[in-house]
């Protein structure tokens, strides 16, 4: 079994950390009020 402190566990669990934190981030900006910034480049050439 892993115990908490070892050195492999720690680095896991920050990789984890920060994965999750990007995707939150990401997530936020993509669906939050920063959204509204966003433009839609089909509908800025549209035909």
């Amino acid at each position: 079994m892993v115990e908490a402190s070892d050195p492999a566990f720690s680095v896991g669990m920050v990789v984890c950390t920060i994965l999750l934190g990007v995707t939150a981030y990401s997530i936020y900006l993509s669906f939050g009020p920063p959204s509204a910034e966003l433009s839609d480049p089909f509908e800025d050439h549209e035909d």
